[in-house]
């Protein structure tokens, strides 16, 4: 699996993007692989305040229930409504088009490399 370089990671398996002044967030090709068919999205509204390493949102797919950590502090700015009404494409486009949130970013948490995250999902 390649990871795109630009992007920095979570040991939860989040992506990060720097975008700016605003960061995106989405979960790796590794956790949609591991959650199967994701058939609901539940995430926070924009202008609520997420917290990095506590609970901002739900991912359910047919084989479980898992959380969203988020990655960061801050102010949510966008959330991406088409994984909301078609869940799938966060298993189709996990870099891409299937991305979950964008925050404007006051602290970061604990990140890696795509190096180090890639040895990470090799253990």
């Amino acid at each position: 699996m390649s990871l795109p370089e630009n992007l920095r990671y979570t040991e939860e398996h989040e992506w990060i993007e720097d975008r700016d002044d605003v960061v995106r967030i989405g979960i790796t090709q590794h956790a949609a692989d591991a959650l199967g068919d994701i058939v609901f999205v539940q995430l926070p509204e924009v202008g609520e305040q997420i917290e990095a390493g506590q609970t901002c949102g739900e991912l359910e797919s047919t084989k479980s229930v898992s959380d969203l950590f988020a990655p960061v502090t801050g102010e949510v700015v966008a959330v991406n409504e088409s994984v909301v009404d078609d869940p799938a494409l966060v298993n189709a486009e996990p870099f891409a088009g299937g991305w979950l949130l964008e925050v404007r970013a006051t602290a970061t948490g604990a990140v890696l490399t795509a190096e180090q995250y890639a040895g990470l999902i090799e253990q």
